[in-house]
């Protein structure tokens, strides 16, 4: 719809196509959350990768996409807190590339996270194969981490806010009576407040909106023989949606709504930076081998 915009303006002033995505360009820079954007990791890098610099960078990952698609337009700009933007419109063979809907990638060199929005699964492996090759990498994998706010997905994954370590909490007070027992209640506040803590990190929260639990697991429930008879796994989806979800879940635990310690599977979204789960019978905790389909 913006770009849609631009171009009446544009075409009404008889700007060029360079300046309207440039406009664009702009506008998207400096209004991030928007849109969906999921996050990934670069993995394995070669003794270089460490030693890229922007134009290099620029250099390789436009000769590598131009090497795998025949029509598309790249721009590059690099921001004032080192993101490197590009901006890809895709084309094909037999058409020119679509300025209406590009694919906005964010990187940060000499990292292996990429944050990435409105990429179709048929130029996803086209832009995978760019990236690895121009940052010095052997792979990239989903990093099971989304939202609409490109600022928390970042932060969360980069661990760009204030974290908590634990610490020994105080042991139960032997004596009962009322003075002691209003001690061991304002004791009992403090250490959920601190487990609160140390799950999802003390100040401001990355602005998360929502995690995802897939369940793929043995029904379990002696008084239901039908479902836990089945050979199948039993399959659900859950999911935990709010304005700011670690905000939340930290008043949750910290006044006494939630149990505490909290558990993984919700201290798992901070300490492992991911909000989409698999949990299966494999293994302990929450899996992630399995990725959310993406529009």
């Amino acid at each position: 719809m913006l770009t849609e915009n631009l171009l009446a303006i544009c075409e009404e002033n008889e700007w060029t196509l360079k300046r309207i995505t440039e406009l664009e360009m702009i506008y998207i820079i400096e209004n991030p959350n928007q849109g969906m954007w999921y996050a990934y990791h670069l993995l394995d890098p070669e003794d270089d990768a460490h030693c890229v610099e922007l134009t290099q960078f620029k250099e390789q990952f436009k000769s590598h996409l131009r090497e795998l698609v025949r029509h598309v337009s790249v721009k590059i700009k690099k921001h004032t807190d080192e993101a490197v933007w590009i901006r890809i419109a895709w084309g094909d063979s037999f058409s020119r590339p679509n300025h209406l809907k590009p694919t906005y990638v964010v990187h940060y060199l000499q990292t292996p996270y990429v944050f990435v929005t409105n990429l179709t699964s048929k130029h996803k492996p086209l832009l995978s194969q760019a990236l690895v090759l121009s940052t010095r990498h052997q792979a990239i994998k989903d990093a099971n981490l989304s939202g609409r706010k490109l600022t928390a997905i970042r932060d969360l994954l980069m661990r760009q806010y204030q974290q908590v370590f634990p610490t020994k909490y105080p042991s139960p007070l032997a004596e009962k009576n009322q003075a002691a027992l209003k001690k061991e209640q304002d004791g009992n506040a403090a250490n959920r407040c601190q487990m609160a803590t140390e799950a999802f990190g003390d100040g401001t929260l990355p602005q998360l909106q929502s995690a995802v639990y897939k369940l793929e697991t043995k029904f379990r429930d002696q008084t239901n023989r039908t479902m836990t008879d089945r050979e199948e796994p039993f399959r659900c989806v859950i999911k935990f949606s709010s304005t700011n979800l670690l905000e939340s879940l930290r008043d949750c635990a910290s006044s006494g709504f939630a149990s505490t310690p909290v558990t993984p599977l919700l201290s798992s979204i901070s300490l492992k930076g991911k909000n989409y789960f698999v949990i299966t019978d494999n293994g302990p905790g929450a899996s992630s081998q399995t990725r959310r389909p993406q529009n």
